[in-house]
């Protein structure tokens, strides 16, 4: 007998695939874990801006604890708004970029959370039409969607109310913390503070 060391192994017959309903304990889950693990939305950004032409949005209801009344440095070309404290107050009220304003705690259909900063009546009590129009959509967007667009040929904004039952989604901080968080690293501190210097031309 001929033993052929190169002959090829016979096949095997193949396994039958496992059959995952055999028992359902294996591939039951938790109800709860379905739909994976619970994601925390970090707040990195508040920006402090007016709404969008687009944006229906709502203001804080709440105005003891999320609004404020604030002076601020504006620079309208740059789109930045710096928060004064009231130490510099005496020696920069009366500048061209100093305005008092409210800061208004905002957010939109999406949830995007803003501070909606609107100018307010100085010492002489005088407001422009276009910022009184902001501000009395402001108080509107207390209680319901609203939406505001520049209405130019008027000079204030044009106000639109949205019939939406929905509630706005606030976040759960308080509003020391959303303001640290808008205006981090736009604080006016002191007087040799380089935006200061800008305006007055010395860098």
């Amino acid at each position: 007998m001929i033993n052929n060391t190169n002959a090829a192994p016979e096949p095997q017959p193949e396994k039958p695939a496992p059959d995952i309903f055999s028992d359902l304990a294996n591939i039951r889950v938790d109800p709860t874990m379905a739909d994976g693990p619970i994601v925390k939305k970090i707040l990195a950004q508040v920006p402090v801006r007016k709404p969008s032409k687009e944006w229906f949005v709502r203001t804080h209801h709440d105005t003891t604890n999320y609004c404020l009344d604030a002076l601020v440095l504006e620079l309208k070309e740059d789109g930045e708004i710096y928060l004064i404290p009231p130490e510099l107050h005496a020696s920069l009220l009366g500048e061209a970029c100093v305005h008092a304003k409210r800061l208004w705690l905002a957010v939109n259909r999406q949830g995007g959370v803003f501070i909606w900063a609107i100018r307010i009546p100085g010492a002489d009590g005088k407001l422009d039409s276009w910022n009184q129009s902001a501000l009395e959509a402001a108080a509107l967007g207390n209680t319901q969607w609203v939406r505001v667009s520049a209405n130019r040929q008027m000079g204030n904004y044009k106000i639109d109310v949205a019939d939406i039952k929905d509630e706005p989604h606030w976040p759960d901080r308080p509003f020391t913390e959303l303001l640290r968080i808008a205006f981090k690293g736009k604080v006016i501190e002191t007087l040799d503070h380089p935006v200061l210097k800008r305006l007055r031309g010395e860098v």
